[in-house]
């Protein structure tokens, strides 16, 4: 139960609440490669990421991967396909071992659903994943190599040295050609520098002021 105690959703629940909350909710372990759900699979439970990177992506009819998110411990997975009973939109594997809790559904629905911290939450929760999309189809569709990649570096300092090179170009949907060519035209600008095994922002503003 410590990993749900450390997250936010129920840090606020006493004993009583925890111990009945243990009693429908499992830990699962997964090696590097592991699918967790496919696209278009139905959802039957709550998924807690507590260790490991976890991929979603989609398939194109090429059988290309575009990847739409790297979640991180500890977050919450795919939470409204459950809210709302609907398919898995995408699929996930994971890209390191990694763990998850599964919480059922529907017996949370009714033990704790309606505890209003609880549901704010998750509406947070929600929200955020909203914003994500929005900052997706933006970094995706309008903003060339350049500005594309200075906006993530902006946006995701903290993850810059946890992936690599080719989970970023998947990431921005680039080839890691492209994703080098890209880096060496932040390098002339001296906005970014090659610090060891990663990078390092020189000049957070001076990113923000290539895609804006």
């Amino acid at each position: 139960m410590k990993e749900l105690r450390n997250y936010k959703l129920f840090k606020h629940l006493d004993d009583e609440k925890f111990k009945l909350l243990s009693q429908f909710i499992q830990k699962k372990h997964y090696p590097k490669g592991s699918i967790l759900f496919y696209e278009k699979d139905m959802p039957t439970s709550l998924i807690l990421l507590t260790e490991g990177t976890l991929k979603v992506y989609k398939t194109d009819l090429k059988n290309n991967e575009i990847i739409m998110h790297f979640f991180q411990p500890i977050s919450m997975v795919a939470e409204m396909v459950v809210l709302e009973d609907i398919p898995y939109p995408a699929s996930a594997s994971f890209e390191t071992d990694g763990t998850i809790i599964e919480i059922d559904f529907e017996k949370f629905k009714n033990g704790f659903l309606s505890d209003k911290e609880i549901a704010l939450e998750m509406f947070k929760s929600l929200s955020k994943k909203i914003i994500y999309l929005e900052n997706i189809i933006a970094l995706n569709v309008v903003l060339d190599s350049v500005p594309r990649l200075a906006k993530f570096l902006y946006e995701h300092n903290s993850s810059l040295n946890t992936l690599k090179n080719y989970q970023l170009a998947e990431y921005l949907h680039m080839t890691p050609e492209t994703l080098s060519r890209t880096f060496k035209k932040l390098f002339i600008l001296d906005l970014v520098s090659k610090d060891g095994a990663g990078f390092e922002i020189k000049n957070k503003e001076g990113l923000r002021v290539l895609f804006e």
